[in-house]
């Protein structure tokens, strides 16, 4: 681990970044848990293989994920295996009604649509009025990952006293996520502190140590440091960034072209 150039400040515009860095994402998730081999003490990270790929203390295999997700509002997920377990069937449905309900909401624009205000890195100071928001699944706890602007809060606070900050940011560090750039952090929440999902903090009672992917912005890991929930969190691995994924990637029923590889029968009926 070396040292790291950047400051607290640096790393709340870093986790406000995430909807100018990136439109699409393929990835493995990890879900995390405490390590009942050493009562989850330690402030170390818990990798989510071991060595030879055997899974590490604290991790479940059966609880691996790939996921697919495409700005606005796709999602596919499956297991390890390929065994799909959900799809955004419905991305390509009319969303009329959603303008005639008497709410501004649905006219907001895609937040890469805005400019929000940069620092000089140009990494976001602050965030405008725009339709956030990842597709989730289960908890919530990969939406809240993909978008971590819950560390930070959507803008600088007025005045930066104790407590001020929706969490205490201590030991920034830069690191490498699987061959990737990534700053670390120790955050320790207040109380104006709120989770995207209230399910799926991204922040544990206590401290938390949090990676952010430098060039998305994503929380590609969590972990719990301290009390009885000391070794959950979560496990990112991006694969793809900015891949070209087709519509058929999320729909129940590909549209695409039929694939010539595979015999088509003709049934000609009796009388042909």
């Amino acid at each position: 681990m070396s040292a790291s150039p950047y400051t607290a400040d640096t790393f709340r515009h870093i986790c406000r970044s995430s909807p100018w860095r990136w439109q699409t994402v393929r990835f493995e998730l990890h879900r995390k848990f405490p390590n009942t081999a050493d009562g989850g003490a330690g402030n170390s990270w818990v990798p989510p293989t071991g060595a030879g790929g055997a899974a590490a203390p604290g991790t479940d295999p059966a609880l691996s994920l790939n996921c697919w997700v495409r700005r606005p509002g796709a999602l596919r997920v499956e297991t390890q295996d390929g065994k799909l377990l959900a799809s955004t069937t419905k991305i390509n449905e009319s969303r009329d009604s959603l303008f005639i309900s008497g709410n501004r909401k649905p006219w907001l624009l895609q937040p890469s649509l805005v400019n929000p205000v940069k620092d000089d890195a140009g990494f976001v100071v602050r965030r405008p009025e725009a339709r956030y928001g990842e597709p989730a699944y289960g908890s919530g706890r990969a939406a809240a990952a993909l978008d971590p602007v819950e560390l930070a809060g959507e803008r600088p606070v007025p005045l930066e006293a104790p407590f001020a900050n929706v969490a205490e940011i201590d030991d920034i560090a830069a690191v490498s996520h699987h061959g990737r750039a990534a700053v670390e952090a120790v955050l320790t929440p207040n109380s104006s502190y709120h989770p995207v999902f209230a399910d799926a903090p991204l922040l544990f009672p206590g401290r938390t140590a949090v990676r952010i992917d430098l060039d998305t912005g994503i929380c590609v890991a969590s972990q719990s440091l301290d009390g009885a929930t000391a070794g959950a969190g979560h496990w990112m691995v991006l694969l793809g960034i900015d891949e070209y994924m087709l519509d058929d990637l999320f729909e129940e029923v590909s549209m695409g072209l039929t694939d010539v590889r595979a015999h088509i029968p003709w049934d000609l009926g009796p009388n042909a």
